[in-house]
């Protein structure tokens, strides 16, 4: 069990001589705060608390990017955090954690903290709140998350060399990787995400940190696996990070289904995908025969799962440049017509629609709007029965099917004088 130790006043550690306040960066100095951000750090500030930006915000704002999360630092304990806002909600405060909402969204709020050694991998035996912004830094998993910008009083603690990672794109551990790596197990599969996502190169210890990892990174769960798998798949440099994951063994222990396949053709094939999730995965899983565990494995919602089984069970392969409009018709239905444009990206990934000339037929099929279901006949069930003169019977079904398949081959047939002549003229089978 967590257990949470208040602040006690203790030595400086020797480490923090070098961390004196830095310059403010420029991009920090022309940085936009939302306002509802500020005036939660002013309010920290006013009642006496150190309080600070923190993490991927401040890397985001380093990079000129406007930062989709923010996270605060404050030497203030979760109780007092909580007496200073109206709206506050205790989401990890045995962490130290309370998210403050603002107008903006919602805004982490964390004590400084430090945490003993991890007891599986994945969370801390004891967590002790600080009064120290550096000692909590130096709990961080990356130099470029262990920074800190406060908007108020214009000040910037970079103590471990993040900015000049940034700026020599690279991903590099605060302190000695093979310690951060054993106290969470994700943080290997999260140092090959940011290299992926950022497209940074990951520095040469802590690559080499990785595989002696493993066996930590065996014990997170599978969920949090997943999470900074389908970011990095989605990435625009995603054909970088499947790589890295294959050279550090990381791709073996996330999807021992994928690790024996074509990892060159795979990679290659997954850049040249549209960066959409269904097809993304459509294109890692195809040829590999246990697709199916590896979705399982994955954990996804059953609409992306429904929807990537479907475009491997029916691509849209070369020889489909051969087929008539109706045969691409039915091939709709078979997929899904609603998924008809994820095919399309499937097969110019996979190299089987090159030049994108089958993609434009099947749009100009589409925008004709053609019947590909029984939905979109000209009679629906009512009608068929007042043609047929029966009630509610298999013959009913029978019919509907036989008249799908007809304005399946000629679409200009769907209009009720049309469909009820089919009717009348199809031969009866049995007596």
């Amino acid at each position: 069990m967590l257990r949470t130790r208040p602040w006690t006043a203790r030595p400086r550690p020797s480490w923090q001589a070098g961390a004196a306040m830095q310059p403010l960066p420029d991009a920090l100095a022309q940085a936009v705060i939302p306002a509802g951000v500020r005036a939660l750090v002013e309010r920290l500030q006013s009642a006496g608390h150190e309080a600070w930006l923190v993490g991927g915000g401040v890397r985001d704002l380093l990079r000129g990017q406007h930062p989709k999360d923010w996270d605060i630092a404050t030497q203030a304990l979760p109780q007092e955090v909580m007496k200073l806002f109206r709206r506050v909600v205790p989401t990890g405060i045995a962490h130290g954690t309370v998210t403050v909402l603002v107008p903006e969204g919602h805004v982490e709020v964390t004590t400084f903290r430090v945490e003993s050694a991890y007891v599986d991998g994945r969370r801390p035996g004891t967590v002790e709140f600080r009064r120290d912004l550096v000692e909590d830094l130096a709990r961080r998993d990356f130099t470029i998350n262990a920074l800190a910008f406060d908007p108020v009083g214009r000040r910037f603690r970079d103590p471990f060399g993040g900015q000049e990672d940034l700026a020599g794109r690279r991903v590099r551990c605060v302190g000695v990787a093979a310690e951060r790596f054993g106290e969470d197990g994700l943080r290997p599969l999260r140092a090959v995400r940011f290299a992926t996502v950022l497209d940074f190169e990951l520095e040469g210890e802590t690559e080499a940190a990785i595989p002696g990892a493993l066996a930590v990174f065996d014990k997170v769960a599978l969920e949090r696996r997943r999470d900074e798998f389908l970011k990095l798949l989605l990435a625009p440099a995603a054909v970088r990070g499947l790589e890295l994951l294959r050279r550090t063994g990381l791709m073996e222990r996330l999807l021992p289904e994928l690790f024996m396949a074509d990892d060159g053709e795979r990679n290659e094939r997954v850049g040249r995908a549209a960066p959409v999730l269904e097809v993304r995965l459509a294109a890692l899983l195809v040829g590999v025969q246990e697709s199916e565990s590896a979705l399982d494995r994955l954990r996804l919602p059953g609409k992306v799962v429904e929807t990537v089984r479907a475009l491997l069970e029916h691509p849209l392969q070369a020889e489909a440049s051969a087929w008539t409009d109706a045969e691409l018709r039915r091939w709709l239905v078979r997929l899904g017509p609603d998924r008809w444009e994820l095919g399309r990206a499937l097969a110019a990934a996979t190299g089987d629609d090159p030049d994108g000339a089958l993609g434009e037929r099947l749009a100009a099929i589409v925008a004709a709007r053609p019947p590909l279901s029984a939905k979109d006949l000209a009679l629906n069930g009512a009608a068929i029965m007042k043609a047929l003169g029966v009630g509610p019977s298999p013959a009913v079904g029978e019919a509907t099917r036989f008249l799908l398949e007809a304005v399946l081959d000629r679409p200009e047939l769907n209009a009720p004088e049309a469909l009820e002549r089919l009717l009348r003229e199809r031969p009866r089978t049995g007596s």
